[in-house]
């Protein structure tokens, strides 16, 4: 079985300015003349780790990883104002352009699965590849699913702490309900708010419990970008112009794999075969003890296999890594 790769240092970070008042976080790791690969990561909110740059070779991938608007090390942190789909999506054209990339391997998962669909059809063109792990198609019943009845017959006790900041008059919209106190005046209330909604999806990530993952949740700073920009982005269907599904025909030739848990409960894997239904080229891997997070063993070597492949396909001038 696969593991990650040594930890590793950035060689180069950015603060790239954008529209919006907001100034990006990006780093570059690896090898600055090797195969460009962009790492977007999940929540929307979540930023990147050091774990994440792991996921590749060093001495063969240029990786990119910027922190997403709000998140991370970008400012203003947990920023909501201009923040979309449609700009996180121009933000990555800038990105390229500053970096002088031409076309990159595209890994995302959860969230960042989302996102990466949504650039390579706003941008085939510049997409030579898709890595995507834990795929969130962001539709209503997917939000529906973990935000309000789903997920909560499975984990009924983690289920309670979530509901504990809400009062029962307004369970009947859990994310309008949450929304009013992430973004209300009460600081208490708001950070309270934000470590419970935030704190549920960490506890439902894994297949066994991994207190790591939950701990790295339940940090304040994580919570507050995590919770009240996912929860920004759900109350407005994702921002997406047209179903994620709906556009696959863009992406015709665009070499790509699909990783994802058996036991997924944060975004089961109905949309992983969704997904794969519409993309005759995907290859699809199902880790069978597994649950929704990066850092479990059989998505980690699943990931880490699938990077190694790329560099073969890229090699070889396979698909569009030529």
């Amino acid at each position: 079985m696969r593991t990650l790769y040594p930890p590793i240092e950035p060689l180069v970070n950015h603060s790239l300015p954008v529209d919006g008042g907001h100034v990006l976080h990006v780093e570059e790791c690896g090898s600055l003349d090797g195969i460009p690969a962009l790492f977007l990561h999940g929540g929307p909110g979540a930023g990147c780790t050091p774990m994440h740059r792991r996921f590749f070779d060093p001495d063969r991938f240029r990786v990119v990883l910027p922190d997403q608007r709000g998140a991370g090390r970008s400012v203003p942190h947990a920023e909501i104002e201009a923040n979309t789909t449609g700009h996180l999506v121009e933000d990555i054209e800038r990105i390229r352009e500053a970096l002088g990339i031409e076309r990159w391997l595209v890994f995302g998962g959860s969230w960042g699965s989302t996102l990466a669909l949504a650039y390579a059809q706003a941008h085939p063109q510049r997409v030579a590849g898709l890595i995507l792990r834990g795929v969130f198609l962001c539709r209503e019943q997917d939000i529906h699913w973990f935000y309000q009845d789903g997920a909560s017959h499975v984990f009924p006790d983690y289920w309670a702490d979530y509901l504990e900041p809400i009062p029962e008059s307004e369970h009947d919209d859990l994310v309008q309900a949450y929304r009013r106190r992430l973004h209300g005046e009460d600081e208490i209330a708001r950070l309270q708010a934000a470590r419970a909604w935030s704190v549920w999806e960490g506890r439902c990530a894994t297949l066994r419990p991994e207190p790591e993952v939950v701990d790295y949740f339940a940090n304040a700073h994580h919570a507050l970008s995590i919770a009240r920009i996912e929860n920004h982005y759900f109350s407005h269907a994702a921002f997406l112009e047209r179903p994620l599904l709906d556009g696959l025909d863009r992406l015709t030739g665009i070499p790509t794999h699909i990783v994802h848990g058996r036991y997924d409960m944060v975004c089961p894997i109905d949309q992983a075969f969704a997904l794969k239904a519409g993309l005759p080229q995907a290859e699809l891997e199902i880790v069978d003890d597994a649950g929704h997070a990066a850092s479990e063993p059989g998505i980690i070597d699943a990931l880490v296999r699938a990077t190694d492949r790329f560099v073969d396909r890229w090699a070889r001038g396979g698909g569009r890594g030529a």
